[in-house]
């Protein structure tokens, strides 16, 4: 999954739980601006602002590790 995919499925819950993105970022600790280039597919957010997006929205993110030879 790319970040525009987990942007567009972090939009979907969020407007699917009727929160703004100002809630979110509130409630999260994750500032408005972040949130919107999550949402947009923009920029490279570390796995902890992706985590604590998630958390509020009642999301998992699993990580799996591949070995490439």
């Amino acid at each position: 999954m790319n970040i525009e995919q987990i942007g567009y499925m972090f939009k979907q819950r969020r407007e699917f739980l009727q929160i703004r993105q100002e809630d979110l970022a509130e409630m999260s600790g994750v500032n408005t601006r972040t949130i919107n280039q999550v949402e947009n597919g923009k920029g490279n957010p570390a796995i902890g602002t992706l985590e604590k997006l998630a958390l509020v929205l009642g999301l998992e993110i699993l990580v799996q590790v591949k070995v490439v030879n």
